[in-house]
């Protein structure tokens, strides 16, 4: 998928507001997401158990919230 961003500056909305528009369409088509996956290479194996460790945290944080919430 090849998508260009483009942003046209204005004079009268000035450059640092381009700017923030700009860095602000990045973070919505994730090009900065994607440049820091692409940084290193991952083994499948680590991806995977990173991806596990992951679901083991959130599975315990909401374990946490549900806990936490009951009256004794």
């Amino acid at each position: 998928m090849s998508t260009t961003i483009r942003v046209e500056i204005e004079d009268a909305r000035g450059v640092e507001r381009s700017l923030r528009k700009f860095k602000r369409m990045c973070e919505n088509y994730g090009v900065v997401r994607e440049y820091r996956k692409r940084q290193e290479y991952k083994k499948p194996s680590v991806k995977t158990k990173e991806k596990n460790e992951a679901a083991a945290k959130r599975r315990t944080k909401s374990l946490f919230k549900v806990r936490r919430g009951r009256k004794i």
